[in-house]
């Protein structure tokens, strides 16, 4: 506090003259309204609490009108989540891998894991980031009573103050080292009825709450919804489209028009200005003498309509680390090799943001749940390595990619456990459910692959009492 009083009196240095060499550093009569936006503010301070409560309001309200912008938000969800991830224990113990992770997995459909990480996901993308606070519901169906209770970023405010705690930032305290050390949650939501200005907040430790938000700037401590540079594109998109819509509706609400090439004051039949005739369909008609009839000529939507909306969303698409055509959902303008280079392009960003996932969240809950799971089952708490596996991405050719991995792993280059992982699967699953059916396939005597098959006759033997043919 008494650091800020000073700051205030202190001498300022007049400002000086930029004298660089750079393009970009020069501000002239072509360029000083480009940049007049342009700022020096901290990280925090550019994310404002009124800059992040209008940039929320506008996401939402674009994302729930929008079908590209909901596209992609569902989109990311799916894609970074999927059916959710499964975990893998790599102790030695094999039959404790398999009690931890068959016990982890039926806790995680007991409250809806998978969900609940779903909605994180798009409340990260569409807010900005997310809250989830690790509590304690003794309604789950499971001896473990942790529970994901998800808390919008409204909730998450500070008091109203005058001058901000130097170490609390909109709701989150922070100590001396920059750790967060509780979040102050609001019992209501901002919006909701039962709101009141000083309402009750309650402070939640920052063991049991995980947040997350993306960190564009050092300093940041609160986030920013992902699509905000995509957002005045978003709204273009749509006035572009609605204009050339209304354009076209208007042309097409004329079935047919009369005009006449006959100079004022020609030989032609008196006809009422602006009068509209009722026409009904498979009847023939009659113009008046000197008149011809004919059709609004419709100028939208132009030839290069479809062009221009490609560029649009292939703008938006670069800022979710994504493509056109993933983002459209529209290949027909790709061959093979481009299909799969978008894809790539798209499918190492969401593998990068997976292992965020690991590390802030999936692993920080599973700490939780394993220790109170110890309690449960009386077990001696000692820490196990363990690993997450996520569903695969589909090849484009499924053949192709087989051969491959028949190749790399014919040359040693490669592990079944790499590549169950890659399609989402524990590969010593996959070698228990495939022994088991290879024992029932030679017990029924079906062909294996592989294997020579010599069919057992059914003949009784000869015992010596006919002669052999």
């Amino acid at each position: 506090m008494f650091n800020r009083l000073k700051s205030f009196f202190r001498v300022r240095t007049p400002p000086k003259v930029v004298q660089a060499r750079f393009d970009a550093a020069q501000t002239t009569r072509d360029n000083h309204r480009h940049w007049a936006a342009a700022d020096h503010l901290s990280a925090d301070m550019e994310a404002s609490p009124e800059v992040r409560r209008t940039l929320r309001m506008r996401s939402r309200y674009e994302i729930s009108n929008n079908s590209y912008a909901k596209g992609l938000v569902q989109m990311l969800a799916n894609d970074t989540i999927g059916t959710g991830p499964r975990l893998q224990m790599l102790s030695s113990d094999e039959s404790f891998n398999d009690e931890i992770e068959t016990s982890f997995m039926r806790w995680a459909e007991a409250v809806h894991l998978p969900s609940k990480l779903r909605t994180m996901r798009m409340a990260r993308c569409q807010d900005g980031e997310a809250f989830a606070i690790l509590a304690t519901n003794p309604k789950i169906r499971h001896p473990v009573k942790l529970d994901l209770t998800l808390v919008e970023a409204d909730r998450i405010s500070g008091e109203l103050r005058w001058l901000e705690d130097d170490r609390s930032v909109d709701g989150v305290c922070f100590d001396q080292w920059g750790n967060p050390v509780s979040y102050r949650v609001l019992k209501h939501h901002p919006g909701d009825v039962r709101y009141m200005p000083g309402d009750e907040a309650v402070l939640v430790p920052a063991e049991y709450m995980i947040h997350i938000f993306r960190q564009d700037r050092p300093g940041l401590h609160r986030g920013v919804p992902e699509l905000t540079a995509a957002l005045p594109l978003f709204a273009q998109l749509r006035r572009y489209n609605l204009a050339v819509l209304s354009a076209a509706e208007a042309a097409a609400d004329f079935a047919a028009i009369l005009y006449t090439d006959a100079p004022p004051n020609g030989e032609t039949d008196e006809v009422e200005p602006m009068d509209s005739i009722p026409l009904e369909r498979n009847m023939m008609l009659t113009v008046p003498a000197g008149w011809k009839m004919g059709q609004l000529d419709p100028k939208q939507p132009a030839s290069n309509h479809s062009e221009f909306v490609k560029i649009i969303l292939s703008e938006i698409a670069r800022c979710a680390v994504t493509t056109y055509g993933t983002l459209a959902g529209d290949f027909s303008g790709h061959n093979y090799a481009s299909g799969r280079l978008d894809n790539q392009i798209y499918h190492k960003s969401i593998l990068v943001d997976r292992s965020f996932w690991e590390s802030e969240v999936l692993n920080r809950i599973f700490e939780v749940w394993f220790r109170e799971y110890r309690l449960t089952a009386m077990l001696p708490f000692t820490p196990e390595r363990h690993t997450w596996f996520w569903d695969g991405f589909p090849h484009v050719d499924p053949g192709k990619e087989a051969t491959a991995q028949e190749k790399r792993l014919a040359n040693n280059t490669t592990t079944l456990a790499a590549e169950c992982a890659k399609d989402g699967r524990d590969y010593m699953s996959v070698l228990h459910q495939r022994a088991k059916e290879l024992k029932l396939m030679r017990n029924l005597g079906i062909p294996v692959t592989g294997e020579q098959f010599t069919e057992t006759s059914t003949e009784p033997e000869n015992d010596g009492s006919e002669p052999k043919e």
